[in-house]
């Protein structure tokens, strides 16, 4: 069962309110989404938005189904402002401007653990690592099987931060030259053959960060929180003539699980404040408590930011 990462606090932050209109970009298991729902209740609007459309199903289904306030979409939360364009269109009553904002950046357990799309490195699955199935992104098999050592050795070490980078890449280079790799633990083999013996002294796995990496690079996933971030004017907007002490204000609450994430969301939202179009909420990231991570090991690596945003111009960064 997922369990959402940081709620009390996330709930906290956001301060949803009867008839409001809240978005969470990353809906995954609803977790989030039904704290947020008994707070707009009975007239709020709830959109909810998940690249995996076996997320969205499953939502339909079970977690939100009886829920009328709530629209669920298949889709990038990159492309917000598009998607909230659409469903405007079909449904006028859908408030022009959002009063929250969620996005939880981390994998969940049904994506782990029963996607069958090789996110983990303990399970033995194709690897694809994909969100949503598509000729146009390569998947991780592809990518490790006809990327250079060099290019390999770079996705690992920026987007994993993996010190061994250079040797691991190697080791796959010299692997594939007899045989192609096209499941989890034939990739996990390598790496734990490249690595050292007492790598981490043994306080994470060696194929960690090689998965994280491929996972990042495969969904082009920093991108998309950069374009977010450079959208939300468009999805918290106000008129351009109207005074700046009345425009409206809405709350972002970004939960990352990864050192890159982090960086890109706080430097936005610095620049943002120092611009005058956002308020800080979060001086220090706000983490987990000890019970929360003793509970749910998975959440040991969350950090939350969160702001206040006042728009009356575009963001340039």
């Amino acid at each position: 069962m997922h369990i959402p990462v940081l709620l009390k606090e996330a709930t906290a932050v956001l301060n949803p309110k009867p008839g409001e209109f809240f978005i969470d970009g990353t809906v995954n298991g609803g977790g989030h989404a039904v704290a947020i729902l008994e707070k707009i209740s009975p007239a709020g609007k709830f959109l909810g938005i998940d690249w995996d459309e076996n997320a969205i199903e499953r939502l339909k289904i079970e977690g939100l189904k009886n829920c009328k306030n709530a629209i669920l979409v298949q889709g990038n939360y990159a492309d917000l402002p598009e998607i909230l364009e659409k469903i405007r269109k079909a449904d006028p009553s859908i408030p022009l401007r959002a009063n929250g904002l969620l996005l939880d950046l981390g994998m969940s357990s049904e994506q782990l653990e029963h996607s069958g799309r090789g996110f983990s490195f303990r399970k033995n699955e194709p690897l694809i690592m994909q969100y949503q199935s598509s000729s146009e992104i390569l998947t991780a098999a592809e990518i490790i099987n006809s990327f250079k050592e060099e290019e390999l050795a770079d996705i690992f070490f920026k987007y994993g931060e993996e010190r061994f980078s250079r040797k691991i890449a190697k080791e796959i280079i010299k692997e594939r030259q007899n045989k192609r790799i096209l499941t989890t633990f034939e990739l996990v083999e390598i790496i734990k053959k490249a690595a050292p013996k007492n790598y981490e002294k043994g306080r994470i796995h060696p194929a960690t960060r090689i998965f994280q990496a491929l996972r990042i690079y495969v969904n082009s996933e920093l991108e998309n929180l950069e374009k977010l971030l450079k959208n939300l004017d468009k999805i918290f907007p106000s008129e351009a003539n109207q005074p700046l002490a009345e425009k409206p204000k809405g709350r972002v609450a970004i939960i990352s699980f990864h050192s890159l994430e982090d960086r890109l969301v706080k430097n936005y939202f610095r620049e943002m404040a120092k611009q005058g179009k956002a308020e800080i909420l979060t001086k220090k990231p706000i983490r987990p408590t000890f019970q929360e991570t003793q509970a749910n090991p998975r959440a040991r690596s969350a950090k939350m930011r969160a702001v206040k945003l006042r728009f009356n111009s575009e963001l340039r960064m």
